[in-house]
């Protein structure tokens, strides 16, 4: 495993510990063992832009709203919107994206994936 990767795994359990335990991003740092820098930054940089990102997601939702996406799917939406925010290569974040849902939060019939795919790629046409 990559350290990139690595370190967006951490930066999604820091942005679900935080949300979903109501605790700082400080608080979050001490429960991860080993954690990078880069994650710490990544989480860092997705909650202070919260709000942008957050309406980045939401006005690219169809039938749908940010507080129905479950807490992980959020925080890897909540990631990769950052990313392609800030000029990340739009196939790597989306891939990267992907593949934490897969480790994260799909359940073996891919509709996290699917949807995941297709929310980050409206995100992205949206945001050039």
């Amino acid at each position: 495993m990559n350290s990139r990767h690595l370190s967006r795994q951490q930066a999604i359990q820091l942005l679900y510990n935080v949300e979903f335990t109501q605790i700082t991003l400080d608080e979050a740092v001490k429960s991860i063992e080993n954690l990078t820098d880069d994650a710490k930054l990544f989480a860092k940089e997705v909650l202070n832009n919260l709000p942008e990102i957050d309406e980045i997601i939401s006005a690219s939702l169809v039938n749908y709203t940010l507080n129905r996406l479950n807490a992980v799917d959020r925080a890897i939406l909540r990631l990769a919107t950052y990313e392609l925010k800030n000029n990340g290569p739009k196939a790597v974040v989306i891939n990267e994206a992907l593949e934490l849902t897969k480790e994260f939060s799909d359940t073996g019939d891919k509709k996290a994936v699917r949807f995941n795919n297709r929310l980050l790629d409206t995100i992205a046409s949206k945001l050039n």
